[in-house]
C-alpha cells in the first residue's frame, strides 16, 4: 500500500521541484535584467558611449540579453530584456525584462 502510495506521489512532487526550479531560474533572470539596466543606466548618464553601455549591461545582464538605450533630453533610459528557457530542454520560454532610467550628469552626452 505504501508503495502504491508513493508511486502517485513522486510524479507531483517532480512537478512542483520542476515548478519551484523553473521559478529560481526566472527570478534571477529578471534581477540580472534589472541590475544590468541600471548599470547601463549609469555608465549612460556618464557620457559613456552606447557600445560602452552594452558592454557594461551585457557583463550582468543574461545571457543573449538585447539592450536598448533611448537618450530622452535630460534622462537615459536602458532596456534590456532576455528570453530564457527556465527548465532547460523543455520548449518554454519566457521574456524577462527590465528598464532603468537615470538623470544625464553635467557635461555627460551619450554618443
Amino acid at each position: 500500500m505504501v508503495t502504491a502510495e508513493t508511486a502517485v506521489v513522486l510524479p507531483v512532487l517532480l512537478l512542483v521541484l520542476a515548478g519551484a526550479v523553473a521559478a529560481v531560474t526566472v527570478v534571477g533572470a529578471q534581477l540580472r535584467c534589472v541590475d544590468g539596466a541600471r548599470e547601463g543606466a549609469r555608465g549612460a548618464a556618464r557620457g559613456q558611449s552606447v557600445a560602452e553601455v552594452t558592454t557594461l549591461v551585457h557583463r550582468a545582464a543574461p545571457e543573449g540579453a538585447v539592450t536598448t538605450v533611448i537618450p530622452d533630453g535630460e534622462e537615459v533610459r536602458v532596456t534590456v530584456s532576455a528570453e530564457i528557457a527556465p527548465l532547460g530542454p523543455v520548449p518554454l520560454r519566457v521574456t524577462v525584462s527590465a528598464e532603468a532610467v537615470a538623470l544625464r550628469e553635467p557635461g555627460g552626452e551619450t554618443g
